[in-house]
């Protein structure tokens, strides 16, 4: 039976319009910094970042009756706003028909290894009520006649703990938060780049203090570059992640996270080697993940070279067309590459051999209007002839049409809508693609409550280090909503945001204005286009996912080098924007020295494969076959299992990375809490533990 669904909803769900932003208000007074005259603002805390998990954290804290406003460099332009795949995935809890409980939730969430016990419990228990408030707020997730709510598979997920409103999800979450901040009554600050984190004390007693930004309303002949202050307690980073790292990326252009801004705050971050990578539309056109039932209607894919040539190139890889169409399918809820699925002809073969094309200068395609063609001197396609697993998962959504692009609109019509908004009709012609950077799952190192190692910072969102190896899809944006939340609450126990700080910070503001202008050099040799050049083909090409020792090694030679050049030189700029690039472009180097250095370590340290990348050996014990036989140029190392009690640790001192290793934080599965015992510690606060430091 055919789904029907009218177009008003496909439009609904696919075009979601976001709330116009409220005047700005003013700031509080204006001094003369080197020679500036630059306004101030001041707030108990400033969140960095308009996406889901800022807003969250804004909305959070409002409601508490914090003093808080939110600034973006590009309000709705973020990654949450602007990205998805074919029925983006928010993750939570479970029914018991599942089998599922909380400590099991936060098992599979911690699965991969290098995460902390006790977030993995924090995110799996507290995703009900980010799901229910989301709900209330106005989020339409689907529901079955008796209220339940609609549930799937997805990657790294094998209970089934899934559900989405469609491509959109993570964007209509923007808008029903957005919408409950501009009803608070929240300030927003937009075109407002945060280029410069403020602090005071020394040591143990050191703290934010502000931020220094560049706004474009705020440029004028005493202050060409539009820079401002923002006074603060508190500070929420929530800009995301690193997406301009990559050449070979998904995420929308502009995405520079906070992790380069946060190293030059002296911040630790952690788990830098994590990523996911994943087949996806090449950000050129519209960037977007093809995982779920784009590749689960199994399209025909096949690459274009030069001369205009097809090739039918999996069946390279695969020894029947049965094994190849059905590991097509996998890639639906096993769309990151894993290394060890390379092996034994799994999912991530597809991935592997789509990169080898990629490298060969070849094109590679998905058609919707052709069925997987056959494995030479095998059977074709068929229906009938498809593994057990993809065979039941078919039959019980109604998928026998005889063509992808039949079976993609009878699961997903969305899929096939979203593309039509960017002038791409999949139905019509095929969808260009590659494997691309897709999110890191590493950032600043947080504890339970969101806390950075820097008094009054805290990082939410994919800016956070929270996640491990791997992760259920759509538990990022579990997780953000969760430390959001989390965040606030513990802000708002301490008392640090109820009334912006009226202390003088001319002189801390003075020198990091003066740290900014010596950076801005316009007879410098090095400019922006150069810098993002090098640092995103150094990373996809030798730290993407497949890379080696030797060449990690050099790359982090090679980003040492130009991080001491832009030091020694500067960046040229000329029009005001392109100064506030040139700040983040050098943030972005930092960002890759200190994600190439955790690498180096990892690989140095007997670091193996897992989770994002393959790591080649020549000794290595893991070997990917083909139907053609083994690749030997792809053997690799394998995963040490020691490796996942423990996560990589990052600092900037002064100019050099420091690296080290922690354990991860355990939990006490078999600790039970008990009411009249405990709800003392809920009564008087304790449980926050304001007067601490971040836990370690």
């Amino acid at each position: 039976m055919a789904i029907d669904v009218p177009q008003q909803v496909l439009d609904a769900l696919t075009d979601v319009d976001m709330p116009r932003l409220p005047p700005e208000i003013g700031s509080s007074e204006r001094v003369r910094i080197a020679g500036i005259e630059v306004p101030i603002y001041r707030s108990g805390c400033v969140v960095v970042g308009s996406g889901a998990a800022g807003l969250r954290a804004a909305v959070e804290m409002k409601r508490r009756g914090d003093d808080v406003v939110i600034v973006s460099q590009s309000a709705w332009g973020g990654t949450s706003a602007c990205s998805g795949s074919d029925k983006q995935t928010l993750h939570t809890a479970n029914t018991a028909d599942q089998g599922d409980n909380y400590k099991a939730m936060a098992r599979a969430i911690r699965s991969g290894g290098a995460m902390d016990e006790d977030i993995a419990y924090v995110e799996a228990v507290g995703s009900p009520r980010m799901m229910a408030s989301l709900q209330f707020m106005g989020l339409p997730l689907p529901q079955d006649p008796l209220g339940g709510t609609l549930r799937y598979q997805t990657d790294h997920d094998e209970v089934g703990r899934a559900t989405s409103c469609g491509p959109r999800t993570s964007r209509l979450m923007v808008k029903v938060l957005a919408e409950e901040a501009l009803r608070l009554g929240i300030a927003f600050y937009n075109q407002t780049t945060a280029v410069k984190m403020l602090t005071k004390g020394e040591a143990e007693q050191r703290r934010v203090a502000g931020v220094l930004v560049m706004r474009t309303s705020d440029r004028s002949k005493q202050n060409p570059l539009g820079i401002a202050v923002f006074q603060c307690s508190v500070l929420v980073l929530a800009a995301g992640g690193p997406g301009e790292l990559y050449r070979d990326s998904v995420y929308p252009n502009g995405c520079f996270g906070s992790l380069g801004l946060a190293l030059e705050a002296g911040i630790e971050l952690v788990n830098l080697t994590e990523s996911q990578f994943g087949i996806g539309t090449r950000r050129e056109g519209f960037p977007w993940n093809l995982s779920g039932t784009y590749v689960q209607a199994m399209p025909h894919v096949y690459s274009v070279d030069a001369e205009g040539q097809e090739h039918h190139f999996l069946a390279d890889y695969y020894r029947s067309t049965q094994e190849l169409a059905s590991n097509l399918f996998r890639k639906g809820y096993q769309w990151p590459f894993h290394a060890t699925r390379m092996l034994d002809f799994g999912s991530s073969l597809v991935d592997l051999a789509i990169y080898r094309e990629s490298a060969a200068g070849r094109r590679v395609f998905m058609d919707f209007n052709r069925n997987p063609m056959p494995v030479p001197a095998d059977l074709p396609f068929s229906l009938d002839r498809l593994d057990d697993d993809v065979r039941q998962y078919l039959g019980t959504a109604g998928a026998g049409q005889a063509q992808p692009i039949d079976r993609l609109r009878h699961m997903n019509p969305l899929a096939i809508e979203l593309y039509r908004r960017y002038k791409i009709d999949i139905a019509v012609e095929p969808l260009e693609f590659a494997v691309n950077n897709q999110h890191m799952n590493g950032g600043i190192q947080v504890d339970r409550w969101g806390r950075s190692s820097l008094a009054g910072c805290y990082a939410v969102g994919e800016a956070a280090g929270t996640h491990g190896v791997t992760r259920p899809g759509g538990a990022a944006l579990n997780a953000g909503q969760v430390f959001g939340t989390r965040a606030a609450e513990h802000i708002g126990a301490g008392r640090m945001a109820k009334s912006a700080p009226q202390e003088n910070l001319t002189d801390l503001a003075e020198a990091g204005v003066a740290e900014i202008l010596a950076v801005l050099r316009p007879d410098s040799t090095l400019t922006v286009k150069a810098i993002r050049a090098q640092v995103q083909a150094r990373m996809s090409d030798c730290a993407g996912m497949i890379c080696d020792a030797e060449s990690v090694a050099l790359a982090l030679r090679e980003a040492g080098h130009l991080n001491a050049e832009i030091s020694q030189k500067g960046i040229a700029s000329g029009h005001p924007a392109e100064m506030a690039r040139a700040l983040q472009w050098r943030q972005m180097a930092l960002a890759s020295e200190a994600v190439l250095g955790a690498l180096d370590f990892f690989i140095r340290h007997g670091g193996g494969s897992r989770g994002a990348r393959a790591i080649r050996d020549p000794q290595g014990a893991s070997l990917p076959g083909t139907r053609n036989g083994p690749l030997q140029e792809y053997r690799f190392r394998e995963e040490c299992e020691g490796h996942r009690a423990e996560q990589i640790v990052v600092r900037l001192d002064v100019d050099r990375l420091k690296i080290s290793t922690r354990a991860n934080r355990t939990l006490d599965e078999d600790a039970k809490s008990f009411f009249e015992r405990d709800w003392p510690a809920w009564l008087t606060g304790r449980i926050y533990d304001t007067e601490g430091g971040m836990e370690v």
